[in-house]
């Protein structure tokens, strides 16, 4: 009876996928990407742009036509040019308040705050070690990210899918600086 446990039991303690050991070292990244949000609220909601980020910290997000995000490192920006309006928060609050960044912007960190378990194929599921963050399930290939899937706290279905992610070089540190126009409107956060 224990044999059939242990056959049974194997695959379910099957190693990540060799992308995911690439991934959380952290190699630079640049894709177009494809965001799904599904909720009761609003229906289906898909848009896309454009992301790069790099280690340390710094991220890059651009909607097409629509919303910047720009993370240097220690600061986080986001910038909506429909309302011309901007707000600067701590990257360490930023994280807090929206884990799925944390994801991006440091995934060496991920074992920490998750347990990693392969899900199938090419896919890892991600379980929350403390409360208050999602259950996350990642997919890749060749050491990139291509898509996570989650659920946020309204209870809306999340999937962004990168659509051509590579390894560049390296980035510019222009990538990572905050594009805010003279005359907009900065806000701060809850209130």
């Amino acid at each position: 009876m224990a044999m059939i446990c242990c056959l049974v039991a194997a695959p379910l303690l099957a190693a990540p996928p060799a992308w995911w050991a690439a991934f959380s070292k952290m190699p630079p990244l640049e894709s177009r990407f494809r965001q799904e949000s599904e909720s009761a609220v609003f229906g289906k909601v898909v848009k896309e742009g454009r992301l790069a980020l790099a280690r340390g910290g710094r991220l890059r997000v651009v909607y097409d036509g629509g919303l910047m995000v720009t993370c240097d490192g220690r600061h986080l920006v986001q910038y909506d040019p429909d309302t011309r309006t901007a707000q600067k928060i701590e990257l360490v609050r930023a994280v807090r308040d929206f884990p799925l960044l944390g994801m991006l912007l440091d995934p060496a960190r991920l074992e920490k705050l998750y347990r990693i378990d392969a899900f199938g194929g090419e896919t890892v599921k991600l379980t929350p070690r403390e409360t208050g963050l999602p259950e996350l399930k990642a997919t890749g290939r060749k050491g990139l990210l291509h898509a996570v899937e989650w659920t946020d706290p309204s209870g809306a279905r999340q999937r962004m899918e990168l659509l051509n992610p590579k390894s560049p070089a390296t980035l510019s540190p222009d990538t990572f600086k905050a594009q805010v126009p003279t005359g907009a409107r900065w806000s701060t956060p809850n209130g």
